[in-house]
C-alpha cells in the first residue's frame, strides 16, 4: 500500500512547509523509496497564473504547461524530478471539478454537498497523483495555516484518509516558535494552540517540526511533548539555516527519515545522501564572490522586499555559482530608478553580470531597456529571460539597427515598429477575454544554430524548455536585425519562432524566450546559467 504524509502549518504562513515537504521527500528518496509531492493551495483561483507576483510570489510552470505555486519548483529541485499538473490543486480547481461532475450526472442524482464530496474529490486527486508517479510515498503540503477557514476541507480529506488507513497516513505540523527580543525566551504556547486547533479538525500530529531562529532545547522539547501529546523523539528541531538545501541534513541529524519510516511500518532500503551532502559542502566552502544584479519590478512589497517573485531565477544562479565554488551575491535593482535617473546606470558596472527576468506590463520598461543598452555597450555579461529577451531585441533594434520607434505591441499596441508582437493565436484568446491558463505554456522544442554560445553550452542540437508568454519576435524584422549583427541562435523546429538571440564580440549576451530557471536543479545546474556565471566570474 502507498503511504501518505500530510504537511500542515501552524502559527503563521511562510514558516517553511514547502521546504520541509521537499526535504522530507529528498530524505525518503535517499532511503530508496519512490516519492512524489503534491501542493494544495486554498485559493478559489483555478491556478496561480492570474495571481500578482508581489502578493503570491513566483508562478512556476510545469513541463505540461500548468501554472502552479512556487513550492512545486522546490519539489522539482529537491526530488530532481519533473512534477506535472496532476500534483497541483487549488480550492477553485477542486470545486470546478465537483460542479462539472454534478452537471454531468456523475453523482447519480445524489444531493452534492461540501462534505463529503469536496474532500472526496481531494482524495481522488491525491490518489491519481500517486498512480501517475507510481510512488511509494506521497508528500502532501496543505497551504495556509491551521485554523484558517480556507483549508479546513483539505484537513478533512487528511482526516478521512487517516480514518480509512491509519497505518498508511502520517501528519506533520510545521510550527513556529517565536523568541521575543525583550524576553529572549523561546515560546511554545503558539504551537500548543496550533496543535489544539489541528485537534479540533480531528487530527493529531505525529511529528512537530519546530521552526525557530535557534535550535530547540530540551526544556522546550519536553514542554511540547507534554502539552501537544507528541512523543519527544517526534519533535524535530528546525532552526533557521543559510540555505534551504541544508534542511535535509539538519533533519537527518535527528534521524527524521528513520523515524518516519518506522511510523509507517517501512524499512530503509539504503541510506544515500552522498551527492546532497557534497553539494551542501560546496555551499559552505564557496568563498569567491560573484555579484549578480537582477533588474526587476516585483521586489517592492510595502516596506519589504519580496524576492519570491523571482525565486527560480535566484536559485538557478546559486546552483551555477556553487558548482563553480563561487559565492553568489545577488542584489535587486529597480528598473524604475533607471527611468528617472540615467546616472544611476553607472552602478551596473560594479556587478559581474546582469539578469532581466520575465514579467509583464509597462512599469519600469524604459529602465530595463536602458540597463540592457548599458550592458551591451560596457561588455557586462547579460542574460535576458522571456521579457528580458524581448526587450533586448527592442534595445538592439533601436540603438544598433536604427529603428528608433521599435517596441513591443504589449506596450504599444498600434506602434509603428513592432519588433515584438503578439502571437496570432494569443490575440484571438485575448479578444475572447480568455486570460487564465491561455498563454504559450509548458515545454517546447528548440533547435540550436551551429557556432553559437547556446549550441556550445548545451552540447546538443535540440533542446526542450518551458515557456510562459503571449508575445514573440516579429519575423518581419528578422533579416534586418540579423544583417546588423543580431544572432538568431535558436528557433522552433519549423524555424518560425525565434527562441534565442545572442551577440558576438561580447563576453556573454544571451536572451531566451523561454524560462531556463525552471529546469535548474542544485545537483544539475542549468547549462545557460552555468555559462552566464562563468562569464561573470571572468569579469
Amino acid at each position: 500500500m502507498p503511504k501518505y504524509i500530510f504537511i500542515a502549518g501552524g502559527v503563521m504562513s511562510g514558516v517553511g512547509k514547502g521546504a520541509a515537504c521537499a526535504s522530507i521527500g529528498r530524505i525518503l528518496k535517499g532511503h530508496g523509496y519512490r516519492v512524489t509531492a503534491i501542493k494544495i493551495d486554498p485559493y478559489i483561483n483555478v491556478d496561480a497564473g492570474t495571481m500578482n507576483p508581489v502578493e503570491h510570489g513566483e508562478v512556476f510552470v510545469t513541463t505540461d504547461g500548468d501554472e502552479t505555486d512556487q513550492d512545486i519548483g522546490n519539489y522539482e529541485r529537491f526530488l530532481d524530478e519533473d512534477i506535472t499538473a496532476v500534483n497541483y490543486m487549488t480550492t477553485g480547481r477542486v470545486y470546478q471539478t465537483v460542479i462539472n461532475r454534478e452537471r454531468n450526472l456523475e453523482y447519480g442524482g445524489k444531493t452534492v454537498e461540501v462534505v463529503p464530496h469536496v474532500p472526496e474529490e481531494v482524495i481522488r486527486r491525491i490518489k491519481a497523483a500517486q498512480r501517475h508517479a507510481k510512488a511509494d510515498i506521497v508528500m502532501i503540503e496543505i497551504g495556509g495555516t491551521v485554523g484558517e477557514y480556507q483549508n479546513i476541507l483539505f484537513l478533512e480529506a487528511a482526516r478521512m484518509m487517516r480514518l480509512a488507513a491509519p497505518k498508511d497516513v502520517l501528519v506533520a505540523l510545521v510550527s513556529y516558535l517565536p523568541i521575543p527580543s525583550k524576553t529572549g525566551e523561546m515560546k511554545t504556547k503558539p504551537t500548543q494552540y496550533a496543535v489544539r486547533t489541528l485537534n479540533g479538525a480531528g487530527i493529531q500530529p505525529d511529528f512537530i517540526l519546530a521552526r525557530a531562529e535557534r535550535p530547540l532545547d530540551e526544556p522546550r522539547r519536553r514542554k511540547l511533548a507534554v502539552f501537544c501529546n507528541v512523543v519527544e523523539e517526534a519533535i524535530i528541531s528546525a532552526p533557521d539555516v543559510d540555505s534551504i538545501y541544508e534542511i535535509p541534513i539538519n533533519y537527518e541529524r535527528e534521524e527524521l527519515g528513520r523515524k518516519i519510516l518506522k511510523r509507517l511500518g517501512l524499512r530503509s532500503k539504503r541510506h544515500d545522501l552522498k551527492d546532497w551532502r557534497k553539494m551542501v559542502a560546496n555551499i559552505h566552502n564557496a568563498k569567491r564572490p560573484v555579484r549578480i544584479g537582477i533588474v526587476g519590478k516585483y521586489f517592492a512589497s510595502g516596506e519589504f522586499t519580496l524576492s519570491d517573485a523571482y525565486l527560480s531565477v535566484i536559485e538557478a544562479v546559486k546552483h551555477a555559482a556553487w558548482e563553480q565554488h563561487a559565492k553568489p551575491v545577488i542584489e535587486w535593482l529597480s528598473a524604475e530608478e533607471y527611468e528617472h535617473n540615467s546616472k544611476a546606470l553607472k552602478q551596473l558596472s560594479k556587478y559581474d553580470g546582469i539578469i532581466i527576468p520575465g514579467g509583464f506590463g509597462t512599469r519600469g520598461i524604459e529602465g530595463k531597456i536602458a540597463a540592457i543598452r548599458y550592458c551591451r555597450e560596457k561588455k557586462i555579461p547579460y542574460f535576458g529571460l522571456c521579457y528580458g529577451m524581448q526587450l533586448a531585441t527592442v534595445e538592439f533594434a533601436r540603438h544598433v539597427a536604427g529603428i528608433k520607434r521599435a517596441h513591443t505591441t504589449e506596450i504599444e499596441p498600434d506602434g509603428p515598429e513592432p519588433v515584438i508582437h503578439i502571437m496570432p493565436e494569443q490575440e484571438a484568446l485575448l479578444r475572447q477575454k480568455k486570460f487564465g491558463g491561455s498563454m504559450r505554456l509548458g515545454a517546447y522544442r528548440c533547435v540550436l544554430a551551429p557556432g553559437t554560445i547556446s549550441r556550445r553550452t548545451y552540447g546538443q542540437t535540440e533542446i526542450s524548455e518551458r515557456h510562459r508568454h503571449r508575445f514573440e519576435f516579429n519575423n518581419a524584422y528578422r533579416e534586418r536585425l540579423r544583417e546588423v549583427g543580431l544572432v538568431i541562435a535558436g528557433t522552433s523546429p519549423d524555424g518560425l519562432l525565434v527562441e534565442i538571440i545572442e551577440l558576438k564580440n561580447h563576453p556573454f549576451f544571451v536572451g531566451v524566450q523561454f524560462h531556463p530557471e525552471f529546469r535548474s536543479r542544485p545537483l544539475t545546474p542549468h547549462p545557460l546559467f552555468r555559462a552566464f556565471v562563468k562569464a561573470a566570474m571572468k569579469r
